[in-house]
């Protein structure tokens, strides 16, 4: 087996494990339909694509050895969830939400997504443990140098856009599908993931 089908077999696994990404692309997709919920996957593919051409520069290993500024980001990724999910709740609390309203909201919105899921993904820090430990792993004989490690970034971050664009399109399609009432509970639930991942990212 070679290092790449290795490496694809070990980031797929990782990948389709539920997460902030897929919380995150879940909740958009419901709000936005299927365009916002893939804007969202960009936004979140970029991310990793960052954090990885981070640690192959050996910038990575700066962050991760400073505890100040590990803290600072991973506080500050954490209070970004939960504020998102926070937003959830309450728009799924609310009882004002015309069809007009969506509409107007799910345009902006649009705009927003992939914003949305740069930030969030650059908001976690271990992000970049992750990538530290996984890439030198699979990259050869190159001894995990940033000429090899960043390509295998690359493919990662290619293979979770494909899934979680995937992903927001079955999302949107059973929304749409849904009854208003039925939709709430399911923003609502998607929101409260985003505060208990927060939460949890904010306390590991």
């Amino acid at each position: 087996m070679t290092h790449v089908t290795a490496f694809a077999l070990a980031a797929a696994v990782v990948i389709v494990t539920p997460g902030p990404d897929t919380a995150l692309t879940i909740r958009n997709a419901l709000r936005g339909g299927s365009r916002r919920g893939v804007l969202t996957s960009a936004g979140i593919a970029s991310g990793q694509m960052i954090w990885a051409l981070t640690a192959s520069a050996g910038l990575a290993t700066v962050l991760s050895a400073s505890q100040p500024a590990f803290r600072a980001l991973r506080i500050g990724g954490a209070a970004y969830l939960a504020h998102l999910g926070l937003q959830s709740l309450r728009r799924a609390a609310s009882r004002t939400d015309s069809d007009r309203e969506r509409a107007v909201r799910a345009g902006g919105d649009a705009a927003s997504a992939y914003r949305q899921g740069l930030l969030s993904n650059l908001g976690n820090p271990k992000m970049a443990v992750f990538f530290l430990s996984l890439l030198p792993q699979f990259a050869g004989n190159a001894h995990g140098s940033g000429l090899a490690m960043a390509p295998l970034g690359l493919v990662f971050a290619a293979m979770t856009f494909a899934w979680l664009s995937g992903y927001a399109a079955v999302v949107a399609r059973v929304g749409n599908a849904m009854r208003r009432r039925h939709r709430r509970l399911l923003d609502a639930a998607a929101g409260a993931a985003l505060v208990a991942l927060g939460i949890r990212l904010a306390t590991e």
